[in-house]
């Protein structure tokens, strides 16, 4: 009981837009495969495997898997919207850690369509209909915008209004994010931009322009975990471990939600961090890389906050000062985020892992961040759920 679980494989493909993108079941075979390859395990030796994607039928996980291979394997799909991907995560690593198995595959796809995030039921409740309820009783939304960004841009204006935060403040976060997946090649946009030109992009909602809204994007990304003893059993490379992982949904103090923060996730988000620091008795001071959930340039800017970056209000300051990129106090999104690589939202907990495990390996390339002992991943999805992991640098 309570092996710590190790990433023994990562793997993803190129994120895309939909109109170039592959059929998901090949996107998530591409991903397993580079996964596995990366362990140097074979198919065979998964004992139980998680699949998450959000928009897809039932047992698409096993269209893809049957891609590598059909062995009886057990599989389990998950759907928890935007931290889908996490949400499978922290299924295989519980499987790890109470030794139910000793080698488990946690793979995360999505196959989207061109623009904004839509519901594809309209015969039944969503969960929009409890947001938009929600936020009426804070501040008036802007209907003429996706729901999402409704919710976000609210936030965003609602900590400007709160702390005086400058619309290039925002941008900015857009800017960092291009110049980090400039060096990326699994990213969809890799183009530089200036503040000037994320500012005079369409307005969205609140101080969000369309340039400060991640875009639908295709892709896959999976990892392999195993105990240390399977992998020191079968020679595998064990030295990035699962320190501590925790997930939160929304709390009581939602329903009576006086600000739009609680609406989009901070104080899950704050439980989430909380949790994993406690349980790992690391201090948010003690990372220096953290991929974070920046679906929209406010969220980025709250997450800050919520995770521990930097003390509350102080957002503003923190971006200024670059103390979220290279030569500042931690790397955030070093992978260009989902800002810039983009968000296949089943893909997107499970990339995040890709890329910090790249990272304490010494992988990343031209974004290695040096000095990585810790790396800090935050995923969340409305609905809601959030997904924290810490991971760390161990022996083999």
């Amino acid at each position: 009981m309570n092996q710590q679980a190790r990433v023994v494989g990562a793997g993803m493909v190129p994120f895309t837009t939909p109109r170039h993108s592959e059929p998901y079941d090949v996107l998530g075979e591409r991903a397993v495969r580079a996964a596995l390859d990366d362990a140097g395990l074979e198919y065979e030796q998964l004992q139980q495997a998680y699949t998450g994607y959000v928009y897809g039928d039932s047992t698409s996980g096993q269209a893809a898997l049957y891609r590598v291979g059909q062995t009886g394997l057990p599989v389990v799909n998950v759907n928890n919207n935007c931290s889908t991907g996490s949400t499978a995560l922290w299924l295989a690593r519980q499987a790890i850690e109470s030794g139910a198995a000793d080698c488990v595959l946690a793979l995360g796809f999505e196959q989207m369509q061109r623009g904004a995030l839509t519901a594809q039921y309209t015969d039944r409740p969503t969960l929009f209909d409890r947001f938009d309820a929600l936020a009426a009783r804070v501040r008036p939304l802007e209907p003429d915008a996706p729901k999402a960004a409704q919710y976000f841009g609210a936030a965003g204006a609602e900590y400007a209004e709160r702390y005086g935060t400058a619309p290039e403040t925002f941008a900015k976060i857009t800017v960092k994010s291009r110049a980090h997946a400039a060096a990326n090649p699994y990213a969809v946009f890799r183009e530089p931009l200036t503040i000037e030109e994320v500012l005079a992009s369409p307005h969205i909602a609140g101080p969000l322009t369309r340039l400060q809204c991640c875009p639908p994007t295709c892709g896959a990304a999976a990892v392999v975990l195993t105990s240390a003893d399977f992998a020191r059993r079968n020679g595998l490379d064990a030295s990035v471990a699962v320190r501590a992982q925790a997930m939160a949904t929304d709390l009581p103090s939602t329903n009576a939600a006086e600000s739009m923060f609680a609406i989009v996730g901070y104080e899950m988000t704050k439980a989430a961090a909380a949790q994993v620091y406690e349980d790992a008795g690391v201090d948010p001071g003690d990372v220096r890389v953290v991929e974070l959930h920046d679906c929209f340039t406010a969220n980025e800017l709250l997450s800050y906050e919520a995770l521990g970056l930097t003390p509350e209000g102080t957002a503003e300051k923190f971006v200024l000062a670059g103390d979220n990129t290279y030569g500042g106090r931690v790397v955030t999104n070093p992978s260009g985020g989902l800002l810039s690589k983009g968000h296949p939202l089943g893909a997107t907990g499970l990339a995040q892992a890709v890329e910090l495990v790249w990272q304490l390996r010494g992988q990343a390339g031209d974004r290695q961040v040096d000095g990585v002992n810790l790396a800090l991943q935050h995923n969340i999805g409305l609905g809601g759920a959030a997904v924290v992991t810490l991971y760390e640098k161990a022996g083999r």
